[in-house]
């Protein structure tokens, strides 16, 4: 618990419990409320967030021991419950209330003659450093190098990959699917893998209080957000395991979706709502909290059906890529409307797979705007190649894993370098047009 803290001289004095004295504490509360009333919590090395809750506990941990050594007649101990879904942690815990009390009731029920004076977490005797571990710590910013939220409307194909690839490289995953069904069991596929830092929050995209949950979990539990990956991509009903594409192979596959796949108006309506609002709405919901992290990243995972040369524009109407947020609806109306009418491609939208080429359009426009709005983040268009998907009839040319390898390099790029309000193909720079 004392890695909560960055003081080095602070933390070994709490470690030595034979030296340490109950009126040692009171002074080391005295000191880190006078800091924080100066506003110097930060940088005298106390955490950032949930600072006064983290300073109590490690000063209550400490106490503990002296009270342990001074009452030897006694078995005095600390336990940590694991993260229990609660009113407190606006229920997104991992454990339910019955499983954090058994642990609690495991020490309570110690053998006579046990241990005292010492820190359980997850029901095992752990050290007081580092007992908690990654997978059950509140506020894992502290343990972990950095967290990744991954908005996935579908919680397979890319967007599991990408999570089991980026959890791969130590940084802790929030997972998020419409169906919760679904999203658990792709957390408890990357956990049967042995990746245990993946955690699962339901999202759905076109939905505000759906979002603002997700906000809450991500601000009450971590504090800030490093990276932001958005693949939202429309829910499509996919018959790729059906009989009829049995004995097809790719490039048949491929033909029979772009002459037999229309996009109805509603569809068009739904398409627009999730791949362009959708993206738009969860961004601007976690924008303080990647603002907050010191290297805030959005990665929003394009295609190479969004950029410019896909879109034959309408007379008159400036190009997306210059466009603004208010442009950009104006466009997306004008779009739906004549698309109702059925003269989109009378108009110059693009013929096949319209609304969906159009969204993504608006989205890199929308990237561009974004970075250049906000200079602190790095905000990027990622497009993974055509990749063999349930979207795709499974016709693509590349797999999941190497489609998502193209977005995870986007999303680490190095610390404090690289480009914002950029394009990426299959991993390199690109224009968008």
């Amino acid at each position: 618990m004392k890695s909560l803290i960055n003081n080095e001289e602070l933390k070994q004095e709490l470690n030595d419990v034979e030296k340490l004295t109950e009126e040692r504490l009171d002074e080391v509360l005295d000191t880190f409320l006078r800091d924080f009333k100066a506003g110097e919590v930060e940088a005298r090395g106390w955490p950032k967030y949930f600072s006064a809750y983290k300073v109590s506990k490690v000063t209550m941990n400490a106490y503990t021991r002296i009270l342990a050594r001074m009452h030897p007649e006694l078995r005095v101990n600390c336990v940590h419950p694991g993260y229990v879904s609660t009113d407190m942690t606006i229920q997104s815990g991992i454990l339910t209330p019955e499983e954090g009390g058994s642990r609690v009731v495991k020490v309570a029920l110690l053998p006579e003659g046990g241990v005292t004076g010492a820190f359980f977490a997850d029901g095992e005797e752990a050290s007081f450093d580092k007992g908690i571990s990654a997978s059950s710590i509140l506020l894992l910013e502290f343990v972990v190098h950095r967290l990744m939220a991954a908005a996935i409307s579908r919680n397979k194909g890319i967007g599991l990959e990408v999570c089991r690839q980026l959890a791969s490289n130590g940084i802790t995953v929030v997972l998020t699917a419409r169906d919760e069904a679904r999203g658990a069991a792709a957390v408890e596929k990357l956990t049967e893998s042995g990746l245990s830092d993946a955690i699962f929050h339901q999202l759905e995209v076109t939905d505000a209080q759906s979002i603002a949950r997700l906000a809450g979990f991500l601000k009450a539990r971590f504090g800030k957000l490093d990276i932001l990956v958005l693949p939202a991509v429309q829910d499509v009903d996919s018959t790729a395991n059906d009989e009829m594409f049995s004995g097809m192979d790719a490039r048949q596959r491929a033909e029979w979706m772009w002459a037999n796949c229309r996009e109805t108006c509603d569809a068009a309506k739904a398409g627009i709502q999730t791949n362009y609002y959708g993206t738009k709405n969860v961004t601007e919901a976690l924008l303080p909290l990647l603002q907050a992290s010191s290297d805030g990243r959005i990665v929003n995972v394009s295609s190479d059906f969004g950029l410019l040369s896909e879109r034959a524009a309408e007379a008159g109407a400036e190009r997306c890529g210059e466009a603004t947020e208010g442009r950009l609806d104006e466009l997306l109306a004008m779009f739906l409307k004549d698309f109702e009418a059925g003269e989109a491609e009378a108009r110059g939208w693009p013929m096949y797979f319209s609304a969906y080429k159009v969204a993504k359009a608006a989205m890199n426009a929308y990237s561009r705007v974004m970075a250049r709005k906000h200079p602190e983040l790095r905000i990027n268009c990622a497009h993974p190649g055509y990749v063999k998907t349930d979207l795709t009839l499974h016709s693509g040319l590349l797999t999941p894993k190497e489609g998502a390898s193209n977005v995870v390099k986007v999303a680490l790029l190095p610390e404090g370098a690289g480009p914002t309000g950029v394009f990426f193909a299959l991993g390199q720079e690109a224009p968008f047009e």
